[in-house]
């Protein structure tokens, strides 16, 4: 029953799950970083690191260059999205063509 109530990537929004996937390909960043590589807006971001935040995927922590911002990284928790063995292959394949 838990697991029915908790949200998961899946439900999220396309905005939170285009902030994970650059906080997946980039590394930590900030939120000013995360709005320059995905182009949303700075409001958008806001809304989409809470629910990222939310379901425990990301942390936020102090960036020492300048303390008035934070800096966004993915969890230990977060799923990864690198191909399972065996399946490496059909990747390639599709994006050979």
């Amino acid at each position: 029953m838990a697991e029915a109530e908790q949200e998961s990537l899946d439900d999220l929004p396309p905005s939170a799950k285009l902030v994970f996937k650059v906080l997946e390909y980039n590394g930590p960043l900030t939120q000013k970083g995360i709005v320059q590589e995905s182009m949303l807006s700075a409001r958008t971001v806001r809304y989409a690191l809470e629910r990222l935040e939310g379901i425990g995927v990301v942390d936020e922590d102090v960036y020492f260059a300048d303390a008035r911002q934070n800096l966004y990284q993915l969890t230990d928790a977060a799923p990864k999205a690198h191909p399972a063995d065996g399946d490496g292959d059909e990747a390639e394949a599709c994006c050979a063509e």
